[in-house]
């Protein structure tokens, strides 16, 4: 965890393509060679990084959507805290997605999540996309782009609701609906140190004892 944290920190300020393994040994205060008993590569400390990340930013939006059941409010708070998110700290926005470029670890962690909510806005008839697939690809591009766009200082103000609206209008929501579910007052966020709740992926199902 100590070395998975350092890389953090090293990713944020240095960005991920310029970061050396030296500097992660250095932050973390050990020497390279320990780095290297722990991670053969960069990519495979940005593996762990991701699953940390997404951890994370999971189990925050999630509690963040307790008790909200219509699947089209639940992608709204969902999509409006990654924005959000990028707002508060635009250089771990970059970082998030420097390391989701080179992992795909981290989007395959969060999609269990964003699948769920699309799922249920199709089941309760708010959405009517095409395709799954399609529909996924709209809404990970769309989110990635924002919070590039904020981060680098370049989104008008109000960005993450008109963004939501655009999302659920492009997953079939008729304008008027859109707009109103995506400008409903957001929930409390979870701070990063908030104690982790028991949880599980969207449709996995329960171990028999």
């Amino acid at each position: 965890m100590q070395l998975v944290q350092a890389a953090i920190r090293v990713f944020t300020t240095r960005g991920f393509a310029a970061a050396t393994m030296q500097e992660l040994a250095a932050v973390a205060g050990m020497t390279t060679g320990t780095v290297y008993n722990h991670f053969k590569t960069k990519d495979e400390v940005a593996r762990a990084v991701a699953v940390l990340l997404a951890d994370s930013l999971c189990r925050r939006i999630g509690e963040s959507q307790q008790g909200i059941t219509e699947g089209a409010h639940r992608m709204a708070i969902g999509n409006q805290r990654y924005i959000w998110l990028a707002e508060q700290s635009p250089q771990w926005a970059l970082m998030t997605l420097d390391v989701a470029a080179a992992a795909p670890e981290l989007l395959l962690e969060i999609r269990h999540y964003v699948l769920a909510d699309l799922r249920l806005g199709v089941k309760q008839k708010a959405f009517r996309i095409p395709g799954e697939a399609a529909a996924m690809d709209l809404i990970n591009g769309t989110i990635a782009q924002a919070m590039r766009s904020v981060a680098l200082g370049l989104a008008p103000p109000n960005h993450g609701r008109e963004v939501a609206t655009c999302v659920l209008r492009g997953l079939g929501m008729e304008a008027a609906a859109a707009r109103e579910v995506a400008h409903r007052p957001l929930p409390p966020f979870p701070p990063m140190g908030a104690a982790p709740a028991s949880r599980k992926k969207p449709g996995a199902k329960a171990k028999r004892a």
